[in-house]
């Protein structure tokens, strides 16, 4: 009775050691095998703002060794047409970072998962997988960032270039006007956009969103900014500096081109003044009109006569 009773606790005992080996065997091998397997990369997640997608886990530690990690990912086609097949991303194959961008892969608005895994050198982990899917819908969306310029009465805005996925949707309005706000969609992002031009007095003020076509999904409003038209004293002053130069050349330029014409007279046909040797001195005659009949049939008849006879004559005549 007492063997027997030794002999099934010897065989419970083996069973029992089994069991224990069964258990501890695979870990032995882990732990001291040329082949053993790394701890699995924990905390995965996805980090997504602004459509840029990175991918991001906890690092595995191994004393004294460089760990490698490579990421792959698998779409909707491969889930349902492609036998659940992984497409590995190169640029995240063997990298010691523990973040992937993984912006370029992620190409369509569909659900996609994501698994990493760690490697020294011929010693690897098991794959670590994403929790749920992650689509690009989901992206967090920011406002822009912009500046808002008054040069002189320009309303002008500088806007940030986000990248061809994205539109900039600004709304700009005159203050205390704003149910008459207008919009302005800028596809394609210059240094600087020309939205108004303003009045002189009153502010104006910007705002802008974000808006991504691809994912029909808009940012919230960046902080409203608002400016004044610059210059406006100095506007006056030119105004009326430009009207005052008009009215004196108004009244400049008779004078001027009489002046002109004198100038060309001088010029082209001069006054010359004859010196005395030159000067034929006028004769002591004086012009007799005579009133005969011959006369009459005449328009005019000059006869020049000696003084001496126009004394003669006189005196004939006076007698």
């Amino acid at each position: 009775m007492w063997k027997k009773a030794t002999r099934v606790s010897k065989m419970s005992l083996k069973h029992i050691c089994f069991f224990l080996c069964a258990l501890i065997a695979p870990n032995l091998t882990g732990i001291l095998g040329e082949d053993a397997l790394l701890p699995t990369p924990q905390n995965i997640s996805i980090l997504s703002t602004n459509m840029k997608h990175f991918l991001t886990w906890s690092p595995v530690i191994i004393q004294g060794e460089t760990v490698r990690y490579s990421v792959e990912f698998q779409g909707e086609y491969e889930r349902e047409y492609a036998n659940e097949s992984w497409i590995p991303i190169c640029e995240c194959s063997l990298i010691t970072a523990t973040v992937c961008n993984i912006t370029e892969d992620i190409s369509a608005t569909v659900a996609y998962n994501l698994r990493v895994r760690a490697d020294v050198d011929a010693r690897r982990s098991e794959w670590g997988t994403l929790k749920g899917f992650f689509n690009r819908i989901t992206t967090s969306l920011t406002p822009p960032l912009m500046k808002v310029i008054a040069d002189g009465y320009h309303l002008l805005v500088e806007l940030e270039d986000m990248g061809p996925a994205f539109q900039l949707r600004v709304l700009y309005w005159k203050k205390g006007q704003e149910s008459r706000m207008q919009q302005k969609l800028v596809k394609e992002v210059s240094p600087v956009v020309h939205l108004d031009t303003m009045e002189a007095g009153p502010d104006y003020c910007v705002k802008a969103q974000t808006y991504v076509e691809a994912i029909n999904r808009s940012s919230s409003f960046s902080q409203t900014q608002c400016v004044r038209a610059q210059g406006g004293t100095s506007m006056w002053l030119v105004t009326a500096l430009i009207s005052a130069g008009f009215a004196v050349a108004a009244l400049a330029l008779p004078f001027l081109t009489w002046k002109t014409s004198k100038i060309f007279q001088y010029s082209c046909c001069p006054l010359a003044v004859l010196p005395d040797t030159l000067q034929v001195p006028e004769p002591p005659t004086q012009l007799v009109l005579c009133g005969n009949e011959e006369a009459e049939q005449c328009d005019l008849m000059v006869r020049v006569v000696p003084s001496e006879e126009v004394l003669r004559l006189w005196i004939q005549e006076t007698l």
